[in-house]
């Protein structure tokens, strides 16, 4: 594609960085990603050498495609721990730089572009907001049922925050009480020791060690969500009712949900997401048996994701930079 078939700044570059590796795509106003690449996260120990190695993949890219910078009009980027306030990473474990890191500053002086930064889970629910599933809705809930469980809350159209930009992290309320499962954040019985998929590999252990009915799930010697989401895709009893007890927590977790937030849709993203039409009539059941009565007449739907799974990241980094929650200098 050649520059002039663009006009000026009408392309978004998304990046969306991980512990691991970083990944960028230049992105239309229709969600088409036009190109992408990736760098090694790690191996960049200092955050501004990191910026200018990200730069020359990216112009090197953009002009292999007949591009150049003038067709870019901004920059969105997500990664963990975005503290949405001052843009900087602030904690982030995973990352190799020091704490704060000025993602958005340094972003947008590196690149000359204008730069928001974002929370990664709330730039993925901006993706499914500008791109997916929730596009055309105002009020939503993204829960994204993963190695654990993040969420994002959209209220009027806008991500909700919180004081200390840490709203949304419902995969750390508690979805059983007397629940003998140990949380990552220390506590007991969270939602994503049920819903995460560790959660689905706990479930499914449980049932597989209380009861000595066949299941191809006994062949395994280390088991994953995905191995349970093929043995339920093949009718395997464990497997399925392994599903449908995650489906019950996340029912009752969505009717609790809805309480506080009143969203016109549900939307899951993740692994575990995969396996949705085997555990969507669980939990739709459980919601509506626990649902607060005066929410009753106002129906709730549950979709999985309908952005492809390798462009999410993407998309959603690509969605903030046109969004009025995200930091910008």
């Amino acid at each position: 594609m050649a520059s002039s078939l663009a006009a000026p700044g009408r392309f978004t570059l998304g990046i969306d960085i991980g512990g691991t590796n970083t990944c960028f795509g230049i992105v239309s106003p229709e969600g088409e990603i036009i190109l992408r690449g990736s760098l090694p996260t790690c191996g960049h120990y200092d955050f501004q050498a990191f910026a200018d190695a990200l730069h020359k993949e990216v112009t090197d890219s953009l002009h292999a495609a007949g591009l150049s910078a003038s067709d870019l009009g901004a920059l969105g980027v997500g990664a963990p721990c975005v503290d949405f306030r001052s843009g900087e990473i602030v904690g982030a474990v995973d990352l190799p730089w020091p704490s704060p890191t000025p993602l958005a500053a340094v972003m947008q002086a590196t690149f000359g572009l204008p730069a928001r930064a974002e929370n990664d889970a709330n730039a993925a629910a901006l993706g499914e907001l500008t791109f997916g599933a929730a596009r055309g809705l105002s009020d939503v809930l993204v829960i994204t049922l993963g190695t654990g469980v993040g969420s994002a809350i959209i209220c009027d159209g806008r991500l909700l925050h919180g004081y200390r930009g840490l709203a949304g992290e419902l995969g750390h309320t508690i979805a059983e009480r007397d629940s003998d499962r140990l949380c990552s954040c220390g506590r007991m019985g969270c939602l994503e020791t049920y819903a995460s998929a560790r959660g689905v590999v706990c479930t499914a252990a449980s049932m597989l060690a209380l009861s000595a009915e066949e299941s191809s799930l006994r062949r395994l010697t280390q088991m994953t969500a995905g191995d349970v989401g093929k043995a339920a895709d093949n009718g395997d009893p464990i497997a399925l009712r392994a599903f449908a007890e995650t489906g019950k927590v996340l029912g009752r977790a969505c009717a609790e949900f809805a309480a506080f937030c009143s969203p016109q849709a549900v939307i899951f993203f993740g692994g575990v997401a995969r396996s949705f039409h085997h555990f969507e009539g669980a939990m739709r059941r459980e919601y509506e048996k626990n649902l607060l009565w005066i929410y009753r007449e106002n129906e709730v739907r549950f979709l999985p994701s309908t952005l492809p799974e390798a462009d999410a990241a993407i998309l959603g980094a690509a969605a903030v930079a046109s969004s009025p929650s995200g930091f910008s200098i």
